[in-house]
């Protein structure tokens, strides 16, 4: 009797261990085809963090000195009527840290709706073009950066002789080579303030930082007249589907130069 005891528990140990390693078994296979699952549905639904969303942004540093709600308006329902999703800046988020991680962004098209200042090149002989900030130049901050020519100081025309008017830090062409973080991984980027074309170094510099192509003026203008082009080339561009050389021709053909600057909007690299 204790001998069929024994063998009736070893008997029920042994089909309790079966049974708790079919168990784990199925359980294993069901956290593989859930894991796959959820994977699935993730991909699926735009789970992963690169989710092929078409992406554009609005840098207003001019909101400050030419606020115009209207452009604002219109050319962000033109994008988001095209798929984009579409980001704001306004002019008091326009610092030298913005634009260092702007190439973060991962933006399509990039609207930067600042002024442009003509400054003089290292070199003594060529003049490059110089994007404003809004953020108030000081002697404290980025010395680095200003001992090495990545950034400059400008004023508004109106009160560059003064020598007690305010004044805000820029950033050249080599602060976007050298000091801007990320790429711009085939960006358009639209510089809509003045001279930005004035010579090719700023263009140049955001094409190295990964953008496919630039747009800008290649002297003067007024804030009117570059909203107005902008407006048309964006729509050039994601509404009727033109390579941005071709649109920008188009809206040079729409609106004709700057009718008191007499500068025309160009693009860069040129087609061959």
């Amino acid at each position: 009797m204790a001998d069929q005891t024994g063998d009736k528990q070893s008997t029920t140990r042994n089909d309790l261990r079966s049974a708790l390693i079919i168990v784990a078994a199925f359980a294993a296979i069901a956290a593989v085809f859930g894991v796959s699952a959820l994977a699935y549905a993730l991909l699926q639904d735009g789970g992963d963090e690169d989710d092929g969303a078409l992406r554009a942004v609005i840098v207003d540093q001019l909101d400050q000195t030419h606020p115009n709600e209207s452009f604002r308006t219109e050319v962000t329902a033109t994008l988001e009527g095209a798929g984009y999703e579409v980001d704001y800046v306004p002019g008091e988020d326009v610092t030298v840290e913005y634009y260092r991680s702007l190439p973060e962004g991962d933006y399509d098209i990039v609207l930067l709706r600042a002024h442009v200042a003509q400054a003089g090149a290292s070199d003594g002989e060529s003049t490059l073009a110089e994007l404003f900030t809004n953020e108030p130049f000081s002697l404290a901050a980025h010395e680095f950066e200003r001992e090495q020519g990545y950034l400059g100081r400008v004023a508004y025309l109106d009160e560059a002789e003064d020598p007690n008017a305010p004044s805000w830090f820029a950033i050249g062409p080599a602060f976007v080579a050298n000091r801007m973080r990320g790429s711009f991984d085939g960006s358009t980027v639209v510089m809509m303030g003045c001279s930005g074309l004035f010579s090719e170094q700023m263009a140049e510099a955001f094409i190295r930082r990964g953008a496919d192509a630039f747009v800008s003026w290649d002297d003067l203008v007024s804030a009117t007249h570059t909203d107005a082009a902008t407006e048309s080339l964006v729509e050039n561009v994601v509404v009727e589907g033109l390579s941005v050389a071709d649109a920008t021709e188009a809206t040079m053909g729409e609106l004709g130069p700057d009718p008191y600057y007499e500068s025309t909007m160009l693009s860069y690299p040129p087609e061959e």
